[in-house]
């Protein structure tokens, strides 16, 4: 990685992830003021180097670029919020969980104090951090990433989203649901296979192959999704809800919970009803975006507008 090592950088928040960020900047080379409510926490930081900030404020005045890794926004607002003379001019990034109407509005707190401000979030665990396969998110103006991109790199593989704040977060959140999606049909599938005395262990790799298979078919049905044009090349949705039914006959043939597979079914099937069994599984882009308590009625055969 190609990071600066002359830039001094301060993180505040030493929990695990917050440890983790402080020791890769270290391992890089950049001089690191760390800050903790429980001050003992930085104890092996300080140990390898760190220098520890008797205050928030010192903190923030001892580097251009703050990381802020704690609890939650409140937090943030909190530790920050008596230090707003040492806000001006600084860059903050902000690598705490929560959803983009805060990220957004923690861009504009942050302006109004005089304060260059960006969004993250670690899609990582702590032993990750400092190498390529910790993907670090970055969402808000170009220019403030780009201006500590190379200070950034310590941390993995840093990538800018847009200058929408709200970017990494939704992004986040866009990344849970695709892995608890994969895991819970993972699950499913191996309640299905123990009926039959067939381990997990035995059913991992060919769940593996299935997933990578799936995984194949994004880029062109991103482009059907995109287009709003659901052609059906590979399977027509109704055929596909016939096959979510044998799913679910045989889960309840063998005592197998068959929540997972009804959620599905019924999300086809009102697609369906909406004139759209004859068009691929994409379509279903469209139950995902309306929310629950606004799904129209149908006129019988009626199809969606073009």
């Amino acid at each position: 990685m190609n990071s600066r090592t002359d830039t001094p950088v301060t993180v505040i928040g030493l929990g695990l992830m917050g440890r983790a960020l402080a020791g890769a900047f270290l391992r890089a080379g950049h001089p690191t003021t760390v800050w903790n409510r429980t001050a003992s926490k930085a104890g092996r930081l300080v140990a390898e180097g760190a220098r520890p900030a008797p205050t928030v404020g010192d903190a923030l005045g001892a580097s251009p670029l703050t990381i802020i890794c704690v609890t939650d926004y409140q937090a943030m607002y909190e530790l920050l919020g008596a230090s707003d003379g040492e806000l001006d001019g600084k860059t903050l990034i902000n690598l705490t969980s929560g959803d983009s109407a805060q990220a957004r509005e923690a861009a504009r707190w942050a302006g109004q104090r005089g304060a260059h401000y960006l969004d993250g979030a670690v899609m990582a665990i702590p032993s990750t951090i400092g190498t390529a396969e910790a993907v670090i998110l970055h969402s808000g103006p170009r220019p403030d990433f780009e201006a500590h991109r190379s200070t950034l790199d310590a941390l993995g593989t840093v990538t800018y989203l847009g200058a929408d704040h709200g970017l990494a977060s939704l992004y986040d959140v866009a990344g849970l649901a695709m892995m608890w999606s994969v895991l819970n049909a993972w699950l499913q599938g191996t309640a299905l296979l123990r009926t039959a005395g067939v381990d997990a262990t035995t059913y991992a790799p060919f769940a593996r192959q299935i997933a990578a298979t799936v995984a194949e078919w994004l880029p062109g049905y991103a482009e059907q999704i995109d287009s709003g044009s659901f052609p059906a090349e590979v399977s027509a949705l109704e055929t596909d809800a016939r096959a979510m039914a044998h799913l679910i006959e045989e889960s309840e043939a063998v005592g197998v919970n068959t929540e997972l597979p009804k959620l599905i079914k019924s999300m086809a099937d009102r697609s369906i009803a909406a004139g759209h069994g004859g068009e691929q599984y994409p379509v279903l882009i469209e139950e995902f975006s309306r929310p629950r308590n606004d799904r129209p009625v149908p006129a019988p055969g009626s199809r969606r507008s073009r």
